[in-house]
């Protein structure tokens, strides 16, 4: 076991390493100078001058990267331009909303999409079945803008059940601040619940069909001991691992639905600083980003090992 998480970490670090490699690489093939595009066209060349010497830019390219390099090492991403501030706390003040967002929308898209997939195994070929595979596809083919505009439309607007948008005022407490996050969850999660109950429903129907299981509906297992002891518990390594891809998903794809709910999040603020040429902040936010994925498939992983003993094997 100590080999396999061994082998785990030097792959995390060529993994982080390649990211921060691709990240300074992607920067510098934007077209134009990056300085004259952050500034915008009515700036003087004196002003250009003076925000390469700032990032560094009129130093030889391998001085720019062993530099970027290092200080990404210290935890250094930069500063952002549009803030005036380390991108990491840019990227901080901004993590909540996105955080949450993304765990409440994964427990919804879980409550939905276990049972229903667990029930549509069993019952293969049921109305049960062939309606929750329709509905299935029905939510993942509907944008998860639209989604949300319904959703605002008759439970925010029309019966006022929850806020249409924002994240609460300046002085909101934590409750109401969740409280804001509701919608946007259900939304989000309804979308990803497709992935996770297709997922659920397949691993469950190969487990269904092996010997094993019908030798202990044999010994006079009950129905529901059979199916989640036996069947549920040997199906779980690919739920878990869509149940990681889709968290880590959540995350970085939640830019849409920030927007139609006016979330002060990661994806909004990748999208403001795209329009204002920030640089640092979606350069920032690609590292954060991927080394999150890399965290969540160790993370995934590390549950292999809980859930089936014989991976350590």
């Amino acid at each position: 076991m100590r080999s396999y998480l061994l082998r785990r970490l030097v792959g995390m670090i060529v993994v982080i390493f390649l990211v921060l490699t691709i990240a300074f690489v992607l920067v510098r093939l934007a077209p134009g100078d990056p300085a004259s595009l952050m500034l915008g066209p009515d700036a003087s060349p004196d002003e250009v001058a003076a925000l390469r010497g700032r990032l560094g830019l009129d130093r030889p390219i391998l001085v720019q990267y062993a530099t970027f390099l290092g200080n990404a090492l210290q935890g250094d991403l930069g500063r952002s331009l549009f803030f005036n501030q380390p991108v990491l706390t840019v990227l901080a003040n901004r993590a909540e909303p996105t955080i949450f967002l993304a765990l409440f929308s994964l427990m919804v898209a879980l409550v939905i999409a276990t049972p229903v997939g667990i029930w549509a195994a069993y019952r293969r070929g049921s109305f049960l079945d062939q309606a929750s595979i329709t509905s299935a596809m029905l939510a993942a083919s509907v944008p998860s803008f639209l989604t949300g505009l319904i959703f605002q439309r008759y439970l925010a607007t029309d019966l006022g059940w929850f806020p249409a948008s924002g994240y609460g005022g300046a002085g909101a407490d934590f409750a109401e601040r969740m409280r804001h996050l509701v919608l946007p969850s259900i939304t989000l999660g309804i979308t990803n619940s497709a992935l996770i109950l297709r997922f659920t429903r397949a691993s469950m129907l190969d487990i269904l069909g092996e010997d094993y299981v019908r030798t202990a509906r044999a010994k006079g297992m009950t129905e529901r001991r059979v199916v989640l002891r036996h069947a549920l518990k040997n199906a779980g390594i690919p739920i878990i691992t869509v149940i990681g891809l889709t968290f880590a998903l959540l995350v970085s794809g939640a830019v849409v639905t920030e927007r139609v709910f006016n979330l002060p999040g990661m994806g909004n603020l990748v999208v403001n600083a795209v329009l204002r040429r920030d640089y640092p902040v979606i350069q920032g936010t690609l590292i954060v980003v991927a080394g999150l994925y890399v965290l969540v498939n160790l993370a995934t992983d590390l549950l292999y090992l809980v859930v089936d003993k014989r991976v350590r094997y």
